[in-house]
């Protein structure tokens, strides 16, 4: 009883589930690792980094307009006199909210588009792809430009524009994903044994595919947040006073060769954030996609 006991242990210890498997595997990847720490940060950065600024976000004060970074203004002052420090920690919040909630709207739609059109195919599919070829034949900027143009300027109509430029690429991904996972043998028997479709599809095709979604969300977020900057870059997205990273550069902009600070830490928020998402999902590649394992 003894001996079996301890061989059933044993076999416990090395069935290891796919997640906890993808774990492991992420852990080996110090880029994967470097990427979480990062965006750990800036998620942290965005609940808790208002309560220890130390300045409101809209105080002004010219009589301290462009300052250098010093002991009271950590990342010096804009041509207003507020605090940059205090701006990008409350415009953490903005760039990801606006990259997670557009990444959601999106992955939601692509991801119940493109099952629909790789589970019934047919007309349907062919109606659902066209439209996806419709839209990446354009470049994505261009296109949440345009969007953006037709809803009106502000950050709420950015946030949507990004989210239906991203649908696409999440709805090739579940399709092709689904049209491989349709065929393996445990769907062909729950055919057989009359299983609704709406059944196979919650409890059978979708966790199957949750692997790539979340691959894709974490990458889609970095493009995302890129996209929210570039917006509010060009005046389509973020309106003043919201310390918008993008916003904020492009206020600094006539000050680049007199203030240069008031430029370098927006884009430094802007390249870390977007950094990490991108070798946290990188990992996430190599860890839950069985082809990279090797």
């Amino acid at each position: 009883m003894v001996s079996n006991s301890m061989e059933m242990k044993a076999v416990e210890e090395k069935a290891v589930g796919p997640w906890k498997e993808a774990w492991r595997s992420l852990k080996k990847s110090k880029a994967a690792l470097v990427g979480t720490v990062i965006v750990l940060f800036f998620i942290l950065l965005a609940l808790f980094g208002p309560l220890f600024a130390p300045q409101g976000i809209n105080d002004q004060n010219l009589s301290v307009r462009l300052l250098p970074p010093s002991g009271e203004f950590w990342f010096g002052t804009d041509d207003f006199g507020r605090d940059i420090f205090s701006r990008i920690v409350h415009g953490a919040r903005i760039s990801l909210a606006v990259g997670f909630l557009s990444v959601v709207m999106s992955a939601v739609v692509g991801s119940f588009l493109g099952i629909i059109a790789g589970y019934y195919g047919r007309i349907l599919d062919t109606i659902i792809s066209r439209l996806f070829d419709i839209m990446l034949a354009f470049p994505s900027i261009l296109l949440a430009i345009a969007i953006v143009s037709i809803l009106g300027p502000s950050l709420q109509n950015a946030l949507i524009a990004i989210a239906i430029i991203n649908i696409p690429n999440f709805g090739r991904l579940i399709r092709s994903k689904v049209l491989s996972v349709k065929e393996e043998e445990y769907i062909v028997a729950a055919k057989a044994i009359g299983m609704k479709d709406s059944r196979i599809l919650l409890r059978h095709i979708l966790p199957n595919s949750f692997s790539p979604i979340i691959v894709q969300g974490t990458l889609a977020i970095a493009t995302a947040i890129i996209e929210a900057a570039a917006l509010s870059f060009l005046g389509l997205g973020a309106v003043a006073p919201q310390p918008e990273w993008g916003k904020m550069l492009s206020d600094a902009r006539v000050h680049l060769m007199t203030a240069p600070w008031t430029m370098v830490f927006p884009g430094l928020a802007i390249m870390l954030t977007v950094l990490g998402f991108n070798l946290m999902g990188d990992g996430l590649r190599d860890a839950l996609d069985p082809k990279m394992k090797n």
